[in-house]
């Protein structure tokens, strides 16, 4: 196991659940297809890179999540258009980065193996991502300092600090290093909660993408699932200079992202009381 990227206890086998109303086959090829075509198309624009405009970007991620079958409800406050910043939430599913890059377009810190693969692989690397040997401990200050560089040049930087993938029903802690780069670079960090629903409100862990899980059955039981909804919190932003080193840094932004009023507690704890947050506040699905 690596220090920096830690297995999660969540398994296929005991975490995740298929959708109770699976959508017909032939609707769910059809959404697959349709997330291919959009995740090829922009294999095909990246070489444009700064010069797609960040609302283009957001509005293509959306229609990758959409195709797949899954509405998004965004809420919360509205994240800072320019400017450095770290982009930090739980994670969840393959479908977080599209999510996030919904927020704000950025470059995400990718585990070096991503760097392989078919599709994903190709839009990581052109989209900027800033990809990390999770089994070379040895190279993460350097990790660090390319992160805190590219913050410092005015990125948007977006990491899931819990190192691995959970269920949703259960999150990990944050780890701390990529919290030190936003306090080299001075520049605010934008928590993010995310989670999934069913049309009815409770949690679903359909599109979670742990363990073992084969990442086309993951893809699968999104694709075939019915009226799931992706709610993305944009949590208000964390202040450069409002908390004395990384551990607190890291912790703040944990406890905004755990989902202790939707029956998702941190690991080894129960529920906690509602918390109220404040600042200026957005809401729409699409």
């Amino acid at each position: 196991m690596s220090v920096w990227l830690p297995s999660a206890p969540c398994t296929p086998g005991a975490c995740v659940e298929a959708s109770a109303r699976a959508a017909a086959v032939p609707r769910a090829v059809l959404r697959l297809t349709g997330v291919l075509l959009l995740l090829l198309a922009g294999i095909a624009l990246s070489p444009l890179g700064g010069r797609i405009p960040a609302a283009a970007v957001r509005r293509w991620c959306r229609w990758i999540v959409r195709a797949a079958g899954v509405r998004i409800r965004m809420t919360g406050t509205a994240a800072a258009s320019t400017g450095g910043v770290l982009l930090v939430a739980n994670h969840i599913s393959w479908l977080d980065i599209p999510l996030l890059a919904a927020v704000r377009p950025a470059r995400m810190l990718a585990k070096a193996e991503i760097r392989h693969w078919p599709v994903a692989g190709a839009l990581a690397a052109r989209g900027g991502a800033l990809f990390i040997d999770r089994d070379r401990l040895r190279a993460l200050p350097g990790t660090v300092a390319r992160i805190a560089d590219a913050l410092r040049a005015g990125h948007a930087v977006a990491v899931f600090p819990e190192g691995s993938t959970w269920c949703g029903r259960a999150q990990g802690r944050f780890r701390r290093a990529a919290f030190q780069a936003a306090l080299d670079a001075a520049v605010p960090v934008q928590p993010v909660r995310i989670r999934y629903r069913q049309a009815g409100g409770a949690v679903s862990t359909a599109p979670a993408f742990v363990g073992t899980d084969p990442l086309l059955a993951s893809v699968w039981r999104v694709v075939t699932a019915r009226k799931l909804v992706a709610e993305v919190e944009v949590c208000c932003p964390l202040r450069p200079g409002a908390h004395a080193d990384r551990r607190a840094l890291a912790d703040a932004a944990h406890r905004l992202t755990q989902d202790v009023r939707h029956g998702a507690p941190a690991p080894g704890r129960g529920p906690t009381a509602d918390r109220s947050e404040t600042g200026p506040r957005l809401g729409h699905a699409v």
